[in-house]
């Protein structure tokens, strides 16, 4: 049986586990966290959104940058400090812009994909992690923002997604909790809505059952290959323990780039810090408030999730600051009053903050395959939709993994 390092205990390392123990591989997972799904994978929006698939690499999206720069409170904030892994980042971001409508179309054919392994695996080792397949609506107050909507929802259909514009009064009927004046939204009746720190830990647990070895608290201090096999150096607060495998795979999120680097590789992944609250529903006036139906407010950029009877969680916006964690009250305070403005029936007497850093290329694609080396794999650089697209990816991940001539399918694949 190949033994395979796996770099990352989040949704992306997790997944690829478990991919790879279904073909029949020994698999060690480093995560430098005492339990799965610490980091980005903690307290994300929720949203399992093929409909959130448009990318970035567009020129609205510079422009919107440059303007909201000096605001705190912005949905996009970029620190004007240079460095040169920012400068380098933004350059091949604005080289992406020509691919902007295919790699769309791209990403929603990923996250359709993505669906059927997701919930297959859910049920398969019956993880409860508070899914709802109510769809998600995309809310429009003006008709610039609708009309550009439409557009993106040719190139999701390009995709395989349907979605369908709906009218004020639509939007009503599927949210009647939902205050406020809209000019029209787009709803995407096959999206879904769920707990990521939930699914990941439930699937880690299973991915133990089925003989994976979960080295959780160990931090990776450094790391090699040849044509022949890779190394991995770790440590859990004690001596570093060197141990050998026939191959490695780095789903280590924002920390990726350091690590390729070591590899002889270059992933540029730069780390793209979103907030989120948690509103905790804790009478019953707030749970009827709330809404069921996930939300996507285009001109905020936030999204929603009911999370259970008890749970509401506002995820969104994007704050380019290196790898700084710290959770600001002028980014949250946006987030709390979005709350009060769309579902004043809500109390935010207890809110629970949190940020966490997307790991994001340039072009936001993540990046899924070999490195130079035959003995060197990469699933990675997920942006705003890692867990939406982490099954797909683990999936396509392990495949290669499989075909690898060195490492090849074992014989007890299944």
């Amino acid at each position: 049986m190949r033994h395979i390092a796996v770099i990352g205990g989040g949704v992306t390392g997790i997944t690829t586990a478990y991919s790879l123990l279904k073909r029949g591989f020994d698999v060690t997972v480093f995560e430098q966290n005492r339990y799965a799904a610490m980091e980005t994978s903690f307290a994300n929006g929720g949203q399992l959104s093929a409909s959130n698939a448009e990318v970035w690499n567009h020129w609205p999206t510079i422009t919107k940058g440059l303007r909201w720069m000096l605001r705190r409170d912005a949905p996009l904030l970029v620190n004007p400090r240079p460095s040169w892994h920012k400068l380098s980042w933004f350059a091949e971001f604005m080289r992406a812009i020509p691919q902007y409508g295919d790699n769309t179309t791209e990403t929603a054919r990923l996250a359709i994909a993505a669906r059927e392994h997701l919930f297959q695996w859910a049920d398969d080792e019956n993880i409860d992690f508070d899914v709802k397949h109510e769809g998600i609506l995309h809310i429009y107050r003006d008709k610039a923002g609708f009309d550009h909507a439409a557009k993106v929802s040719q190139l999701l259909a390009r995709g395989g997604l349907e979605r369908r514009a709906v009218t004020p009064d639509e939007m009503r009927g599927l949210e009647p909790t939902l205050a406020g004046n809209y000019y029209g939204g787009f709803y995407t009746e096959s999206d879904a809505t769920g707990d990521i720190h939930k699914f990941t830990q439930g699937l880690a647990r299973a991915a133990e059952r089925r003989g994976a070895t979960l080295n959780y608290g160990y931090r990776v201090q450094d790391l090699g290959a040849s044509a022949d096999g890779a190394w991995v150096v770790a440590s859990a607060g004690d001596e570093p323990v060197r141990q050998t495998f026939d191959g490695v795979v780095v789903c280590a999120g924002t920390a990726s780039r350091a690590l390729a680097a070591k590899l002889g590789d270059r992933v540029n992944v730069y780390p793209v810090k979103g907030y989120s609250i948690t509103v905790q529903l804790d009478d019953e006036a707030s749970q009827q408030a709330a809404p069921t139906v996930s939300l996507l407010d285009d001109e905020t950029k936030l999204v929603t999730s009911r999370l259970g009877a008890d749970r509401f969680r506002i995820a969104g916006t994007a704050e380019f600051n290196g790898f700084n964690k710290d959770i600001r009250d002028d980014r949250i305070r946006p987030l709390i009053r979005w709350v009060e403005e769309c579902f004043p029936g809500v109390s935010t007497r207890r809110v629970v903050p949190w940020a966490g850093l997307r790991p994001m290329l340039p072009n936001m694609l993540p990046k899924v395959g070999a490195g130079r080396l035959p003995t060197v794999f990469y699933n990675t650089g997920h942006g705003h939709l890692g867990w939406t697209l982490s099954a797909i990816t683990a999936e396509l991940l392990a495949d290669e993994v499989s075909a690898s001539s060195l490492l090849g399918a074992p014989a007890t694949a299944r």
